[in-house]
């Protein structure tokens, strides 16, 4: 049992990923000192990609009671009192509710790409790049389609508002998860007037009962007050009924803010590359680009400043797939390799494989990419007939599937002259030590750090957000994170080695010309 004791000067962060909901406790000093996880997963359901709400309770209560459980094991005691909690989950989608707070319609989530209309006549309309999943396009999408929900709507907010609204009562975004559901003016830090205006002027619009300015959250930046923990919502996380009521709330940050908090990316000319379930890469800019870019994100970080986010929704879900498949050859062959050993086995062997994967190629589309103007998914292997097809050769190139689509975003931002002092990598794919780090600084030739705290990801990094606004010392979010958390964790640094530079760039060639053969197969299979 560990020497530590409970005080109530910590702080919870809780976040909803794409298959995992992970709580972190932290220490006044936002060191992580317990976790609980529920793993859950995503459904298609009437062709629309969804969680249940009810899954949201159960999973985020299995979620804490493994961590209470944990607590209770290494400190001997139950957590009765925090000094602050924050929420976060998947950016983007759609969860709307009427004045009762009825939910009007399934949760759509970030995966969706259903809004190809709205999305592209809100992009000339505001001459600003939205995103199909975002919440402002999910919208107007419900609004063309005439459903017949919409003139009931009274709020509409993401997953991580959503909840943080029925543990506070109230019904607020962070600025980094406000970015993705409408533009965001980072000069007032908040939505951009203009456009709503526009929005609301639309003959669509003007026909229903709400402006869309009525309906979003109110925007709040880092360690701004955002509500208590109120009785309900104490009982709500805490089935034993343990936890007292009144703990500070900030503000509900999407995983793309968290991802920059727990990486230490929020500062101008730094960035960070998020490889789970999606992927995708935040850097945060000196200066506007110079157009309009349809692959890029315009977005903030939790303080609002602007950052460009290139986001594509897959990553490690096709690799997992082919993992699982070597997971079963060696349960039925009688081996004794566990799945995590398989993981590093199989990653570690793709360092061995030619630099350029030898002719072979994957592409890892379970839904449709929009940065590659992929409609919809077909995962898809393909190789030619004199390639050279070994195991290492095969694992290699399921990890640069995984990163190959970010680096056709990635391009763009080469293109526009953007300075990256630092790009540091989080999330699954880097659990591996070195292997996915090593060919992440291949395919964006600059120089990939990983922390030590990479692995407590997202929710130690909303956590961090809810420390700091319990305390934030006077200081600066940058300062803070700069002077109070990352002064005492160690990284690591990999540059780009030649020869996996130029491989990489052969395998894009492949890979981009193949892109005809993912589209054939959307068509036809």
């Amino acid at each position: 049992m560990s020497n530590y004791q409970l005080t109530g000067k910590e702080s919870l962060g809780i976040e909803f990923g794409s298959t995992r909901i992970k709580a972190v406790l932290i220490d006044e000093n936002c060191n992580p000192i317990a976790s609980g996880g529920h793993t859950w997963e995503n459904r298609l359901e009437n062709g629309v990609w969804t969680y249940h709400i009810e899954d949201v309770w159960s999973g985020l209560q299995d979620a804490y009671n493994k961590l209470n459980a944990e607590v209770k094991d290494k400190f001997g005691a139950n957590i009765t009192e925090l000094s602050a909690i924050g929420f976060s989950a998947m950016m983007h989608g759609y969860l709307p509710f009427d004045s009762e707070g009825n939910q009007l319609a399934e949760f759509r989530t970030w995966r969706n790409t259903i809004t190809a209309e709205a999305a592209e006549k809100l992009t000339a309309l505001f001459d600003f790049n939205i995103p199909q999943r975002w919440s402002i396009a999910h919208l107007y999408q419900a609004v063309l389609n005439n459903e017949t929900h919409v003139k009931d709507i009274a709020f509409l907010t993401t997953l991580a508002g959503y909840v943080h609204w029925q543990f506070s009562g109230e019904k607020v975004l962070g600025i980094g998860e406000a970015s993705g559901m409408f533009p965001i003016d980072s000069n007032i830090n908040d939505y951009n007037g203009d456009m709503l205006s526009k929005f609301n002027a639309l003959d669509e619009i003007k026909t229903l009962p709400w402006n869309v300015d009525d309906i979003l959250p109110k925007v709040l930046s880092a360690g701004e007050f955002a509500g208590r923990l109120t009785e309900k919502g104490a009982a709500l996380l805490d089935t034993s009924g343990n936890l007292k009521a009144g703990a500070l709330m900030c503000p509900p940050e999407g995983d793309a803010g968290t991802g920059m908090v727990a990486t230490n990316a929020v500062s101008q000319r730094t960035g960070n590359v998020s490889a789970g379930t999606s992927i995708f890469s935040m850097i945060v800019l000196e200066k506007q680009l110079s157009k309009v870019y349809e692959e890029i994100d315009m977005v903030t970080t939790p303080t609002g400043k602007p950052v460009a986010m290139v986001h594509c929704n897959n990553c490690c879900t096709d690799l997992d797939y082919w993992v699982n498949i070597f997971a079963q050859f060696a349960e039925k062959s009688g081996s004794s390799l566990t799945k995590p050993q398989i993981y590093d086995f199989l990653y570690n062997e793709a360092l061995n494989g030619d630099a350029d994967c030898g002719g072979v190629v994957s592409y890892n589309y379970f839904s449709g990419e929009p940065v590659s103007h992929i409609e919809d998914g077909r995962p898809l292997f393909a190789r030619t007939p004199n390639c050279s097809f070994s195991l290492s050769n095969f694992f290699r190139a399921q990890i640069y599937s995984t990163m190959a689509t970010l680096k056709i975003g990635m391009e763009i931002l080469e293109n526009e002259k953007v300075k990256i002092d630092c790009l540091t990598g989080h999330g699954g794919l880097f659990k591996t030590p070195i292997v996915g780090q090593r060919l992440m600084a291949a395919a964006m030739n600059s120089p990939v750090s990983v922390m030590e705290t990479a692995g407590e990801g997202g929710a130690w990094g909303i956590a961090v957000l809810a420390n700091y606004a319990f305390d934030k010392c006077g200081l600066s979010l940058e300062d803070y994170l700069n002077e109070k958390v990352f002064s005492k964790y160690k990284s690591t640094t990999l540059e780009p080695i030649e020869a996996d530079v130029k491989g990489f760039e052969n395998y894009m060639k492949l890979y981009k010309a193949g892109l005809a053969v993912e589209k054939a197969a959307c068509d036809n299979i």
